[in-house]
């Protein structure tokens, strides 16, 4: 019998939509293994060139990761934190997404990776978002000064009501997203579940 010193194969799979295969990824000894769609690839651990971690909620699942994964020679593949089981059902697979990627980080940086990491969304997009949120506030504050002078109290209930739901809905969006770069050894936990 021989023992073998090699490192255990990390695997993750999931269903993007309700049609088509799985896609499957697996960390092994020579690099991250990928089945998509009917192709497949092996990428290196030092041929991966960049990863961008997110959260993307969805109108299904309200607590989704995404992670994007480029490669050196051009290419990009995505790994999302849900699966699609069925017309109405999105379910979360958090430990798997989040030991998956871990694993990823800590065999990109054994084999010396150079990968750009970078978390949340792209810093024009971001300034975007902020923009729009910006004029949506002044725009809410118009409309609650409004009603507060014309004595319209069930208006300002009402405003006040939609502003503290829409703060909680997009206020972790936006915080959770905002662009930086963190290091192989200091994941952002706020975009790992």
């Amino acid at each position: 019998m021989q023992v073998s010193d090699a490192e255990p194969v990390t695997s993750y799979a999931y269903k993007a939509s309700l049609i088509g295969s799985a896609r499957r990824f697996e960390l092994t000894e020579e690099g991250l293994s990928w089945h998509v769609a009917g192709r497949s690839s092996l990428w290196r651990y030092d041929e991966i060139s960049a990863i961008r971690l997110s959260f993307r909620p969805s109108s299904m699942q309200q607590h989704r990761f995404r992670a994007d994964i480029s490669h050196a020679g051009g290419g990009r593949i995505e790994i999302l934190s849900t699966s699609w089981q069925t017309a109405a059902l999105m379910a979360p697979q958090d430990n798997g997404f989040r030991q998956f990627i871990v694993a990823l980080h800590e065999r990109m940086a054994k084999a010396g990776s150079r990968a750009t990491l970078t978390a949340g969304l792209g810093r024009r997009t971001y300034a975007a978002v902020l923009a729009c949120l910006a004029l949506l506030t002044v725009a809410m504050s118009g409309l609650l000064i409004r009603a507060l002078l014309t004595g319209e109290f069930a208006g300002v209930l009402f405003i006040l009501g939609f502003a503290a739901l829409f703060t909680w809905q997009v206020g972790g969006f936006v915080r959770r997203n905002q662009p930086r770069s963190y290091s192989f050894d200091r994941l952002p936990r706020s975009l790992l579940p």
